[in-house]
């Protein structure tokens, strides 16, 4: 168990990167040069949702350096629309422009047609629906580990 663990963890790390390189090559592919593979993604993210930036830092995507830097340079190039909280002056909200829906709506479709591929190279439904919810039991094991120690 010890051995397939650790290749579990180097797999997740490797299958992030080819993610990040699936969304570059389809921004390249778009011909879209101004942003890079992790705003896209954060993009991706928000989705169509208006959403206060520490949510998506609490919920995992994102360091809190890290987000605050891209939201900063996507709404400089048009990609965000973002406003304070009138509750709360330190909540910041955004919601994507068109132009970024845009690239969202083909990300998804990308999305789309890797689902499709993988479906017509045997992995079912079946599978895939195994593999996420071994995913969501080592992310629940880690979360517990980082909130409560040891186990």
């Amino acid at each position: 168990m010890k051995k397939e663990y650790l290749e579990l963890t180097r797999l997740i790390e490797r299958l992030h990167r080819r993610f990040l390189d699936l969304l570059r090559a389809e921004l390249n592919r778009l011909g879209i040069r101004d942003i890079n593979s992790v705003q896209a993604l954060l993009l991706a993210n928000i989705g169509r949702d208006e959403i206060a930036v520490r949510d998506l830092v609490e919920r995992g995507y994102y360091q809190g350096s890290n987000v605050s830097y891209n939201i900063k340079k996507l709404a400089e190039m048009g990609y965000l629309e973002h406003e304070r909280s009138a509750h709360d002056r330190r909540s910041v909200s955004v919601r994507l422009t068109d132009r970024a829906l845009n690239i969202v709506d083909q990300i998804r479709q990308l999305e789309h047609r890797i689902a499709e591929q993988l479906g017509t190279q045997d992995v079912g439904t079946v599978e895939i629906d195994t593999i996420c919810q071994s995913l969501r039991r080592v992310e629940r094991t880690w979360q517990d580990y980082v909130h409560y120690g040891r186990m």
